[in-house]
C-alpha cells in the first residue's frame, strides 16, 4: 500500500508539475493560465488531452510539436518529473499529515518561482500572497492562534532580516542586490520555519548559488543571478531534512 501511495503522489507531482510550469511562464507575462487552452508557442495549435499527458507526450512526440515539429522546451517535462519525485518524497518523509501539506506547499512554491525567476528574473506577488495564505492556514489547523502567531512573528523577523542585508548589498555594490521578491519570500519562510533555520537558509541558499556565480565569472560576463530558486532549493532542504534549531545549538556546542 505504502508503494501504491508514492506512485500516487509521483503522478499527482507530475500533473502539478505540468500546471505550475504553465503559471510561472504565464502569470508574469499577464497571460491568462486558468482558463487559456494549452497551445504551441510556435505555431498556437491548442493541444489535445492526449498531448498534454505529463512526460508521456514529450516522449511520444519525441521532443517535438506533432503539427509545426519545432522543438518543445524542455523545461517542462523536467518540472513533470522533479515535481513527481519531490511529491513522492514528500509523502515518504511526512505520510498523511498537516506537515504533508507544509511540505507540498514548499514543493508548489519552489518549482512556481524556478520557472518564473529564471525565466524572466520575477518572483509573481500573486504567488507569494497564495502561498502565504496556504501556509497560515495549515499553521492555523496545526497549531492553533499561538502556534499560527509565532510564525507570523517569525516571518516579520527574516523580511526585517532580508530588507536589511539588501540595504547592505546595495551600499557596498552601488546597486540592486536583491529583488524585492526575495525579501518577501523571506517572510513565506517564517511561516514554515523557526527564525533560526530561515536565517540558515539565506546562508545555504547563497552556497548553492555559488556554483552558477563562479561560471558566469570564469565567462567573465556579467549578469544576474536569480536568487529566488536557491533560496527556496536551501528551505527545501532543511524542512524536508527535518533539521531543528536544537539540533543545530548542540552541533555548536551550545
Amino acid at each position: 500500500m505504502e508503494f501504491l501511495y508514492l506512485i500516487i503522489f509521483f503522478i499527482l507531482g507530475t500533473l502539478m508539475g505540468s500546471f505550475y510550469t504553465v503559471v510561472g511562464l504565464r502569470l508574469p507575462k499577464g497571460e491568462n493560465f486558468t482558463t487559456t487552452r494549452s497551445h504551441c508557442d510556435n505555431c498556437h495549435h491548442e493541444l489535445k488531452l492526449t498531448e498534454m499527458i505529463p512526460l508521456f507526450s514529450y516522449i511520444f512526440q519525441r521532443g517535438k510539436c506533432r503539427y509545426c515539429h519545432s522543438k518543445i522546451d524542455i523545461l517542462s517535462p523536467y518540472m513533470e518529473f522533479f515535481t513527481g519525485i519531490l511529491f513522492a518524497v514528500a509523502y515518504y518523509s511526512f505520510g498523511f499529515s498537516y506537515e504533508l501539506l507544509l511540505a507540498l506547499g514548499i514543493v508548489s512554491l519552489l518549482m512556481i518561482i524556478v520557472v518564473s525567476d529564471l525565466t524572466y528574473l520575477i518572483i509573481p506577488d500573486e504567488v507569494l500572497i497564495f502561498f502565504a495564505i496556504y501556509f497560515i492556514i495549515v499553521q492555523f489547523l496545526r497549531l492553533g492562534w499561538k502556534g499560527c502567531l509565532y510564525h507570523l512573528a517569525c516571518g516579520a523577523f527574516l523580511f526585517f532580516i532580508m530588507y536589511l542585508i539588501m540595504l547592505i548589498g546595495n551600499h557596498l555594490l552601488k546597486k540592486e542586490s536583491l529583488g524585492g521578491g526575495d525579501i518577501k519570500m523571506m517572510f513565506l519562510f517564517g511561516l514554515v520555519l523557526d527564525p533560526l533555520l530561515g536565517a540558515l537558509s539565506i546562508f545555504l541558499g547563497s552556497l548553492f548559488a555559488l556554483p552558477m556565480s563562479f561560471a558566469l565569472l570564469m565567462k567573465q560576463k556579467e549578469k544576474v543571478i536569480p536568487f529566488g530558486p536557491f533560496l527556496l532549493l536551501a528551505c527545501t532542504f532543511l524542512y524536508f531534512t527535518k533539521i531543528t534549531s536544537p539540533m543545530i545549538l548542540k552541533w555548536f556546542g551550545f
